[in-house]
Parts: structure tokens; sequence; C-alpha cells
């Protein structure tokens, strides 16, 4: 008998949240108001990173709660969204997209950073592109 994968179900387009927190979460305290964003608006933020230009994830993390008038983006899914845009980009530059084309994720992720070592990218690739843009 052969096994069969069963259908895959349409992926649901999920919208961002604010929840107040109800306990200390991820160095989050109860009763702060934590936003929850989503792949998109994290793809969005570090297409919106000026060439030449880095900023840190807890820096996004700060910067798109205080847009939301939240206390703290959450962390966890923050980092999944930041890892899943990366991925996307790599993904599309084996494909053959211009590397100009794609998120700049390493103007977000550095080659330091735990993040980048879960990447199927070299850390050093990081880097150079860090670089090259310097020079721009």
């Amino acid at each position: 008998m052969t096994k069969t994968n069963p259908p895959k179900k349409p992926a649901r387009k999920k919208e961002p949240k604010t929840v107040r927190l109800e306990f200390d979460f991820s160095g989050i305290p109860a009763g702060s108001l934590m936003f929850v964003a989503t792949p998109d608006i994290i793809e969005d933020y570090i297409r919106r990173i000026p060439r030449g230009e880095t900023r840190s994830i807890l820096a996004m993390r700060r910067e798109i709660a205080r847009r939301r008038k939240c206390d703290a983006t959450c962390p966890v899914s923050t980092a999944i969204f930041v890892r899943m845009v990366a991925e996307r980009a790599l993904k599309d530059i084996a494909a053959g997209i211009p590397v100009s084309e794609v998120a700049p994720f390493w103007r977000i992720i550095s080659s330091t950073d735990k993040i980048a070592k879960r990447l199927s990218a070299d850390s050093a690739w990081i880097d150079t592109q860090r670089t090259l843009e310097s020079r721009a």
C-alpha cells in the first residue's frame, strides 16, 4: 500500500494583532501591550532600510511597537518571520533573481547573530553584502 500525502490546505494569511500580556513573556512584563506582526510587515520594514544602513532586530522590534502604539513586538514571532524573509530571499537568489530585487535581510541580520547560523547561507556572505553596500 502506498502512502499519499494529504492535500495541502491553502495558506491562510495571518493578520497582525495586539495582545495584553497576562504573564511575563520572553523578557516582556505582564500587563504590557505586545504587537504580533506578520511576515509581510517584517519584510516591508526590512525593504525600507536604506542601502548601506543596518538595524538590529531589537531596534526593529522597538520601532514597530512604537508605530503600533504598543510596549513591545513579539520577539519569538519576529525572529521566525525574519528567518522566513531571509530564507525566501536566499531561495529567490538561488533561482536567479538579482540580489538587488530581494528583501535585503543582511541589513537586519549580522553574521554574528544567532539567526545567521541557522540560515542556508554562509555568514560570510552576509558580511560581503554589508561590505558591498557600505562602499556604494
